[in-house]
């Protein structure tokens, strides 16, 4: 430490005063740690895990993505059809309480069965149907396919901080292998789908094309609900 003296007169006496250099030093540890600071934060953003995104990491021609599905051995993870958002699910007692739901309008039940009639004209094969227990999903699941699994593990739900273990069995359900010869299809909400498999969310109707991998799975295309016919097309090319 460096004391200054300083002398003046005040009221015919000398005046004193002491300046302590260390202060100085304070605000360069200061300046330090900030440029520190700056300096780390960078790599610090570089080792964090990137995060995931839904969309498929290339696009298949639709002669392509037909052959795969009739190749089978994916899971088709729709959204449900289009619904009436003034609704909602708050006053309702059960699953089967449909009066108090958010339900299909006409326009998403016209949807679902004009994809309907394109899967099955397209001959994809689909073994099992899981659903979310709400009217929504199981009415989309048997306009899509005729029958509906229901099933807690897809259930819908609020949208889940990244990481969250609040969709860990849906998660492992589109990680686990489908045999060749057949498809899996689930119909379920897009919170959940949004939570695992990442950003955009699922229109409603829409449906992603998933490889299970075993311990992940893969996007490998994304289909709106009014897109099937495209792959009709590509049937009849």
């Amino acid at each position: 430490m460096i004391t200054i003296l300083i002398t003046g007169v005040k009221h015919g006496r000398p005046a004193q005063r002491t300046y302590n250099r260390s202060m100085p030093m304070n605000g360069m540890r200061i300046a330090f740690a900030l440029v520190a600071l700056l300096l780390w934060a960078p790599a610090a953003s570089q080792t964090a895990e990137p995060q995931r995104s839904s969309l498929p990491s290339r696009e298949l021609a639709p002669a392509q993505l037909l052959a795969e599905l009739l190749k089978g051995g994916y899971i088709l993870y729709f959204r449900h059809a289009a619904t009436d958002f003034s609704q909602n699910d708050e006053r309702m007692k059960s699953f089967e309480d449909c009066a108090h739901q958010r339900n299909l309008i006409d326009r998403g039940r016209s949807d679902a069965r004009a994809a309907a009639a394109a899967i099955r004209r397209l001959g994809i094969p689909v073994e099992r149907v899981l659903a979310s227990p709400f009217c929504r999903t199981v009415e989309t699941a048997q306009l899509l396919f005729g029958r509906a699994e229901k099933m807690q593990e897809v259930r819908g739900g609020p949208s889940a901080p990244a990481g969250s273990e609040r969709y860990t069995a849906l998660r492992r359900i589109l990680a686990t292998p489908v045999p060749a010869g057949t498809n899996l299809a689930v119909v379920g909400h897009g919170n959940p789908f949004h939570n695992v498999a990442g950003p955009p969310y699922l229109a409603e109707g829409e449906a992603a094309v998933i490889r299970p991998l075993g311990a992940d799975f893969q996007i490998v295309a994304r289909i709106p609900v009014d897109r099937w016919d495209a792959l009709a097309g590509a049937a009849r090319n």
